[in-house]
């Protein structure tokens, strides 16, 4: 899969359901500010939480846009492997295989050192 593409793609979508539901989509932005910006974890530890769930409910964009905003709040590909392996022990099978993908988008969006 080719995340830069697949993201480039999913964004396009949302933007179209940005214009049929503006209302919806600015109420849904405002809850993610609101939750991103409050509280007493730092933004790097709310998108690890993010992208743990997003590999537990099998949201291949949420994992894609959830490893950018990690890499951007200063994750390392280090601390996502510990994510990945607690995401494994609480999913299973499945969770095994969207670890995977999710190694996969890291290494590719952000490079395999980032």
């Amino acid at each position: 899969m080719d995340w830069n593409t697949y993201l480039d793609e999913m964004n396009r979508h949302l933007s179209e359901l940005g214009k049929a539901t503006p209302a919806t989509t600015k109420g849904f932005g405002t809850l993610t500010r609101a939750a991103k910006e409050n509280g007493v974890l730092d933004l790097k530890a709310k998108e690890f939480v993010a992208l743990g769930i997003s590999i537990a409910m099998r949201c291949e964009p949420c994992i894609g846009f959830h490893v950018k905003a990690l890499h951007k709040a200063g994750g390392t590909r280090e601390e996502l492997a510990d994510v990945l392996a607690i995401s494994i022990q609480m999913g299973g099978g499945p969770s095994l295989m969207y670890a995977a993908k999710t190694l996969s988008a890291w290494d590719q969006l952000v490079g395999e050192a980032g």
